[in-house]
C-alpha cells in the first residue's frame, strides 16, 4: 500500500506540474483536463511495463539468491524434520 501511495503521489505531482497552467479557475479546462489524461496514462502504461519486467525476473532471482543461501549452508538452523517412521509426540 505504500508503494501504491508513493506512485500515486509521484503521478499526481509530475502530471499536475506538466499540465497545469492557471489556477486562477476552480475546474480545469478541456486542455488540462485531456494533458491530464495522456500523462496519467503514459505513466501508468509505464509502471505496468516495469512490473510485467519485475514479475519476469524475480523467479530468477529468488532461484539465484537460494542458490547462493545452499552453496553457503543454512544462514539459521531449523529444526529437524521428523522421520516418517519416528513415533509421533504424545503416543
Amino acid at each position: 500500500l505504500r508503494d501504491f501511495l508513493l506512485v500515486y503521489n509521484r503521478m499526481t505531482e509530475l502530471c499536475f506540474r506538466h499540465c497545469v497552467c492557471s489556477l486562477n479557475y476552480r475546474l480545469l479546462t478541456g486542455r488540462e483536463e485531456s494533458c491530464l489524461d495522456s500523462c496519467a496514462a503514459r505513466l501508468v502504461r509505464a509502471n505496468h511495463r516495469l512490473m510485467g519486467a519485475y514479475v519476469g525476473l524475480v523467479p530468477a532471482l529468488l532461484q539465484r539468491r537460494a542458490a547462493e543461501h545452499g552453496a553457503a549452508g543454512p544462514l539459521v538452523p531449523g529444526p529437524a524434520a521428523p522421520s516418517p517412521d519416528a513415533p509421533h509426540a504424545g503416543t
